[in-house]
């Protein structure tokens, strides 16, 4: 029989209503069933644009979830205020027995939701939790001393071989649907909210679950060629759906589970880097002070970033004279994505080749990125700048050219985001500064008036940092 009368599930970065853990387990536990999703002003009132993607999508995808609920027979509150007051409200004025959410790791998500919990402990209302956004987390893969591995490769073993179909399995929710409670609201206008929409229909980029679905079943016909296709930028090599993971419009389970079936170099490759993303949250559950700007590697916490002036805007503006990065911050910029493989050459340029410190690109990453994750944003700008787990060694440092060479062999992206170069010889638009100057007069693009010279030379540049991370070395 269940436990009680009326819960309320309270949606946050989980915004389907199908292999959901505290859904299921409020549907298992209670008669009737409420859910309700609460636009956060105090992140909202944080965002600086009023066309932010990320909320364009959120509302969209908490719409269409509202509606699927609607199908199922329930429904969804939706309200606007501050989440941690809000909540409190709603299971007073519901008169609910107890309340069920999914686990953060942001820092900042763990002490709204302690704080949450207590008070409603308080007042004799139940809380109950549950892990939803990984496969494994913070304390289900330790060392052989029960600590936090701080390396990815053993971590990695140690995850595939606690992996078993228990973890993998989906939460039927649709057993006990029946209790959903048909309780809504009316949605509230993005402009009502101080939003406006952004560029989402012109991208393409499908919301909500539907639109999760849409990218994961295209993307399990080009699985195979994942290993082959996911570092070149202009191909069709990723999954896509990096933002439906990151408001959980798909189920990590879900994606866990096709990629250790399938099977095959691709398949392994892509359940790599969702083994990545358990990793980086796990750091994040056990060191919380990375999240406020310090070195996972606490002795490189306090490194001199030099900071020249001017460098740290060429790189946002996409003004560096470096085409891959430029295009790359284009890219990000106007779509508010970036390919894996670019953020890592542009986080490496930016610290290794500007001197900028790595907190600045890891901020800007934060506002612009329509699927900014805090655990995956930190580790991996951590990682590009040497000063995190597992990282880059700091004497290996990307050169822009060559990275540009083997990536983007034929200027393809370069060109997309770019389009001044787009006339400049495939051989040369790499390093367009090394064009002859009657190249430059033919082709149209003459460097310094129509596409900028480098804003450093990167041999130069390595040199400095090599010098400032010895440096640091003799200091520890």
């Amino acid at each position: 029989m269940p436990e009680y009368a009326r819960a309320l599930v309270w949606f946050r970065r989980d915004l389907r209503d199908f292999d959901h853990a505290a859904l299921y387990h409020a549907l298992k536990s209670a008669r009737q069933v409420v859910c309700a999703f609460i636009f956060d002003r105090e992140i909202l009132d944080r965002l600086a644009d009023p066309a932010d993607r990320r909320v364009e999508f959120i509302h969209a995808s908490v719409a269409e979830l509202q509606r699927s609920l609607q199908q199922r027979g329930g429904g969804l509150i939706v309200r606007q205020g501050v989440a941690r007051d809000t909540v409190l409200e709603l299971a007073a004025d519901l008169d609910v027995d107890a309340v069920f959410f999914n686990h953060d790791d942001d820092p900042a998500a763990r002490a709204r939701d302690d704080a949450v919990e207590a008070a409603l402990r308080a007042r004799g209302v139940a809380v109950h939790h549950y892990k939803d956004v990984v496969i494994f987390e913070r304390e289900e893969v330790l060392t052989g001393a029960g600590t936090p591995f701080s390396v990815f490769t053993p971590y990695k073993s140690a995850w595939l071989k606690k992996l078993s179909p228990f973890y993998l399995s989906a939460y039927p929710v649709d057993r006990y649907c029946d209790r959903l409670a048909p309780r809504s609201t009316p949605m509230p206008a993005l402009r009502d909210m101080g939003f406006a929409p952004a560029n989402l229909r012109e991208m393409n980029l499908p919301t909500g679950m539907s639109g999760g679905t849409r990218l994961f079943e295209d993307f399990l016909q080009r699985i195979d060629r994942y290993q082959e296709t996911r570092d070149f930028p202009a191909l069709k090599g990723p999954s896509y759906l990096s933002v439906h993971l990151r408001f959980g419009t798909v189920s990590i389970r879900q994606l866990a589970v096709a990629a250790y079936q399938q099977g095959g170099r691709g398949a392994q490759a892509w359940l790599a880097e969702l083994i990545w993303r358990d990793f980086y949250h796990q750091i994040l559950a056990h060191r919380p002070d990375v999240a406020s700007g310090h070195a996972f590697r606490l002795q490189l916490d306090a490194l001199p970033w030099p900071n020249p002036p001017g460098h740290f805007a060429a790189w946002c503006e996409a003004r560096t004279g470096y085409p891959l990065v430029d295009a790359a911050m284009r890219q990000l910029n106007q779509t508010g994505y970036m390919h894996n493989r670019l953020r890592m050459i542009t986080a490496s340029f930016l610290t290794k080749d500007l001197l900028v410190d790595w907190r600045l690109g890891e901020r800007y990453f934060a506002d612009k990125l329509i699927d900014f994750d805090l655990a995956a944003n930190n580790g991996g700008w951590q990682w590009a700048a040497s000063v995190g787990c597992d990282a880059q060694p700091w004497f290996r440092i990307f050169n822009p050219v060559t990275q540009s060479e083997r990536f983007d062999a034929q200027g393809k992206f370069i060109r997309r985001y770019v389009p001044e170069l787009a006339t400049v010889p495939e051989k040369l638009i790499h390093a367009p500064w090394t064009m002859p100057e009657a190249t430059q007069h033919r082709t149209g693009c003459v460097i310094g008036r129509d596409y900028p010279l480098p804003i450093v030379d990167h041999a130069v540049q390595r040199g400095l940092a090599l010098a400032l991370f010895k440096q640091v070395a003799k200091m520890a």
